[in-house]
């Protein structure tokens, strides 16, 4: 029987010198715990080294799918041929049946073979004569990293742990420039206060302290490389007339050292950013067009990295960002957030304050289609970005526009109108405008009327008493039969005409009452 070993070193071929001690498979382990008893058992036959990785790979990934690589096939053919009545012991059974459909070999794979490769793999180094055992394990090492990249599809230029590391690197310094520049407009701010009102760029006003120093060297210094003619004059003139303090030059030279920094942080800062971009263009693609350069990398950050991003749902993409947020609503009972990270994104910051929530939730669906397509997929190109890109800025003209289309149903029915109502274009003049007297509220009139009214009852029961006294008796009867029938006549009168008003009325009774003065003196 022989034996077909492979190794990351190359292919070895052993010869079964005892099959006896093969049947007992229990105790098949004993036979190879030294290197003199495995000798006993089997012999090398024949050794066919790999002479690169690259070879050495091309072997695996052939061993791994199961096929017969040329390599394998020649020692095959030279050393197996020889003797084909033999029987030939292998660890996988679909790559015997391959060999035997090929080469008419007769293949073995059985328990007793597994524990054979068991006992050959323990004692390697003393089967195979000639190979350090340093040797075989940087040999090992290579082929297992190299086979893990292939088995990846790994590429050098899809490594996004880049990326992570420079947006976390972008956002401190970010931090860190804005607390040295607030540190240099506040210290330098002692000397020259009115520089920082006329100079408002961080970067130009760090230039322009850097090249003068001293406010008294404003007038000779020249400034047209940092600052625009206009903002230089009124900068010397600010500096004659400055209320600042003096400094000494040891002051002035830490300022300056600060000043530096700050510029040096500031191109570190572009030359990083440049970087960042291409990164993205070259990882995500899709995702960068979609969302831009800085929010997809702080996408990708958040999740870990672009596989990580590609297994969360559009909804989890559209609120990343916001968990504090999102669990601390689930735990008041309150509205959920609408948009995490994706808020930054130039889509949603263009959109009206209505329309952030449908734009962010169909931005977050298109991203996750991208993201996805940029980590499994093989295509580098960002087409599926642009027309994904093109159907969310078709929504949000629609939006803009109030044609909401109905998603549900056939699709490209429009919405339910509200019922129509004709309303004419032609104004009609008011002249109520043209008065210029300030109008009385309706309250205060009714007050008036009422005053009116109370007063009038208040002079007829004075003239009722008057008359009691002086006619007495027979004069009521009389009196009372007039009150009855002019009674009649105003119920009569206010049947008539009920839009009359109460102010008329007030003046028919003071009428009336002067009558009855009349009769009564007569």
């Amino acid at each position: 029987m022989l034996v077909l070993f492979e190794t990351a070193a190359g292919y070895a071929v052993f010869k079964v010198l005892d099959e006896k001690k093969l049947q007992e498979v229990d105790s098949l382990w004993r036979e190879f715990e030294t290197p003199e008893k495995a000798n006993k058992i089997v012999k090398l036959k024949h050794f066919e080294k790999f002479q690169d990785t690259t070879e050495a790979l091309a072997a695996s990934t052939a061993l791994v799918e199961g096929k017969l690589s040329k390599n394998l096939k020649k020692i095959l053919k030279k050393i197996v041929a020889k003797d084909a009545h033999e029987q030939l012991a292998i660890a996988d059974a679909k790559l015997g049946g391959v060999i035997k459909d090929k080469l008419n070999l007769s293949c073995i794979h059985s328990p007793m073979v597994t524990e054979l490769m068991r006992g050959i793999r323990s004692q390697i180094e003393g089967l195979i004569t000639g190979l350090p055992s340093r040797e075989m394990a940087a040999m090992c090492l290579g082929l297992a990293h190299s086979l893990s990249r292939y088995k990846l599809k790994f590429s050098p230029d899809k490594v996004d742990t880049m990326i992570v590391q420079a947006i976390s690197l972008l956002d401190d310094l970010d931090k860190e420039l804005n607390n040295y520049i607030m540190r240099c407009r506040e210290w330098y701010g002692w000397h020259f206060p009115e520089l920082g009102k006329i100079v408002t760029d961080n970067l130009t006003y760090c230039k322009c302290v850097r090249k003068v120093g001293d406010r008294k060297n404003f007038s000779t210094s020249d400034l047209l490389e940092v600052l625009p003619e206009e903002i230089e004059e009124d900068v010397k003139a600010a500096a004659e007339i400055s209320m600042g303090t003096e400094v000494s030059e040891e002051d002035i030279n830490n300022i300056l050292h600060l000043c530096d920094q700050v510029i040096e942080i500031s191109e570190y800062r572009t030359q990083l950013y440049d970087y960042l971009k291409n990164r993205m263009m070259a990882i995500a693609p899709n995702l960068t067009v979609m969302v831009g350069e800085l929010v997809g990398a702080r996408l990708i950050a958040h999740a870990g990295s672009l596989l990580n991003l590609a297994k969360h749902p559009a909804s989890t993409v559209q609120i990343l960002g916001a968990e504090k947020a999102l669990f601390r609503a689930l735990k008041t009972k309150r509205d959920t957030p609408k948009f995490g990270l994706i808020y930054h994104a130039s889509l949603v910051g263009q959109t009206t304050a209505k329309n952030k929530g449908k734009i962010s939730r169909m931005l977050a669906a298109k991203t996750a289609l991208t993201i996805r397509y940029d980590a499994l997929g093989e295509d580098s190109s960002a087409e599926m970005g642009a027309e994904n890109r093109l159907k969310v800025e078709t929504r949000l003209r629609h939006l803009e526009e109030r044609g909401i289309r109905r998603i549900s149903g056939t699709g490209k029915a429009l919405a339910r109108a509200d019922k129509y109502q004709h309303r004419s274009e032609v104004k009609i003049y008011d002249p109520s405008g043209d008065s210029t007297l300030p109008a009385v509220p309706k309250k205060r009139k009714i007050e008036e009327e009422t005053e009116v009214t109370v007063k009038a009852k208040k002079i007829k029961v004075e003239i009722k008493e008057e008359a009691d006294v002086e006619e007495g008796e027979p004069v009521k009867k009389k009196k009372k039969k007039k009150e009855k029938k002019q009674r009649a006549e105003e119920e009569a009168v206010s049947a008539e005409e009920p839009s009359t008003s109460t102010a008329v009325e007030s003046t028919e009774k003071k009428k009336k009452k002067k009558k009855i003065k009349v009769e009564q003196e007569d």
